[in-house]
């Protein structure tokens, strides 16, 4: 006890310091190509500032406790590259993208024995970036194209059919915590992925998983074609009948974001099928996470209000940002109901960035003004916002194979890594099964104790 009266006494300090709007919000004109450019450039410093990769002792590319966040960041920068033209992080960019590659299907040996099927995943999905983006291919090592595929083509082999039909499970290896859960993320981001896949190569495979899996996920309580509710996760053990109904934003986003990629691939009936898709779910999206209440601000609903988002949560909105940017593009019908939202989160964003003197961004944009956070994740979701609203001046959509991009593929990729297939067993995981799902199984014990402190000192 202690410690906590210790916190208790300099709390009001601490609050004080966090607070601190000495510095002026970063200066945003959402109108002006170039101010939105800067504001990019001074959110894109603050997330590589926690960035240890280039230093010696470090391994490029990873964070020790939360390794798929490195696509995250990784996925931010190739896009503020793309849309600013600032080369600044390129090199940390292309070797740390190579360094976690694996065995050319992002399962690096360091970490692969805890991935789940999301955390590998959200790697294949910065790949399919890079090649769309038409990022150079490293000199050496795998192509973008080819890890992508290699992504896909490892966790295509673990589309489980031993329950509800099929569907992925939330978890690599029995003795996750989750292995019994099949949820959207790894869902829904396969989806994406196979989607993207299909419109960067034309190849029928992609598009066949890409089909097999939407409509897989209607049968579940995890999709819906009739509301667009995207619940988070169902279990095994009832047949895929129970609902954890929890509301991420980057659930419904990844759905939205390979619906649009379906749509932009497809012609006729068909992609009439997919724009009525695309309009459900973004019209959902939007109304849920970017509400009038609060002027139409992107906001992660469960947890922003209580204050209770963990590091993972932070990122969620900063990537459905980057996905609707992307969907306007590919579907143009959506581009004046889009932009508008992303303007707004952006203005929102910039008035949030004026922490510690040096413009820390906040993470409830919607109080226009900073809260006090202080971490990668909330600077790498306002970079995502700063650049998404550059789409207003570069309409052009993501490159194909044969519209620019020239990444090498590679349609046997992963399949040598024996390693990355899950084997089936009889063991069951109970109650760490039933935890909602999430992307990181570690958790932040540091980040616990500082949310005890205040509980206990009266919030």
């Amino acid at each position: 006890m202690r410690f906590l009266g210790a916190w208790c006494s300099w709390k009001g300090a601490l609050v004080a310091l966090l607070l601190s709007n000495s510095a002026n919000a970063i200066t945003l004109d959402i109108s002006d190509e170039q101010s939105i450019k800067d504001a990019a450039s001074i959110s894109a410093y603050a997330m590589m500032t926690y960035y240890k990769g280039n230093e010696t002792g470090h391994i490029p590319g990873a964070f020790a406790s939360k390794w798929w966040e490195g696509s995250a960041l990784f996925m931010a920068l190739l896009q503020y590259w793309h849309f600013t033209g600032d080369t600044t992080y390129n090199d940390e960019l292309r070797v740390g993208l190579e360094w976690q590659a694996g065995d050319g299907d992002y399962m690096p040996s360091n970490y692969s024995s805890y991935l789940g099927n999301d955390d590998q995943m959200f790697w294949g999905l910065a790949a399919i970036t890079a090649a769309e983006l038409a990022f150079a291919d490293a000199s050496s090592g795998y192509s973008w194209l080819s890890l992508a595929q290699g992504v896909f083509n490892t966790q295509i082999k673990r589309w489980d059919t031993t329950t509800c039909s099929g569907g992925m499970r939330w978890q690599i290896w029995w003795w996750e915590s989750g292995y019994e859960m099949k949820n959207s993320i790894a869902n829904g981001g396969l989806f994406q992925l196979a989607a993207r896949l299909y419109r960067y190569t034309g190849t029928e495979l992609y598009g066949e998983w890409a089909r097999k899996i939407w409509d897989w996920s209607t049968t579940t309580p995890l999709l819906s074609n009739s509301t667009w509710n995207v619940a988070d996760s169902t279990q095994m053990d009832d047949g895929c009948t129970s609902q954890g109904n929890t509301q991420w934003s980057y659930n419904y986003g990844t759905y939205l974001m390979g619906a649009a990629y379906m749509y932009n691939i497809t012609n006729g009936t068909e992609q009439t099928a997919w724009e009525t898709r695309v309009n459900g779910l973004l019209t959902r999206t939007l109304n849920k996470f970017a509400p009038a209440s609060n002027g139409g601000i992107l906001e992660e609903i469960v947890c922003e209000p209580s204050e209770q988002c963990n590091n993972n949560e932070v990122l969620f909105k900063g990537l459905v940002s980057s996905w609707l940017s992307f969907t306007a593009m590919l579907v143009p019908s959506t581009w004046d109901t889009i932009l508008p939202k992303l303007q707004t989160s952006a203005s929102a964003a910039a008035l949030s960035c004026t922490g510690h003197d040096n413009n820390t961004c906040g993470v409830r944009w919607y109080l226009s003004k900073y809260d006090g956070y202080m971490t990668m994740e909330q600077e790498i979701s306002a970079t995502n916002v700063f650049v998404a609203n550059l789409i207003a001046f570069e309409k052009s959509a993501p490159v194909t194979s044969t519209t620019g991009g020239n990444s090498t593929s590679d349609v046997t990729a992963g399949d040598n890594d024996t390693a990355a297939t899950a084997t089936e067993t009889s063991s069951t995981i109970t109650s760490g099964s039933r935890a909602g799902a999430g992307i990181l199984t570690v958790v932040l014990v540091s980040g616990w104790v500082a949310i005890m402190g205040w509980v206990v000192c009266g919030g």
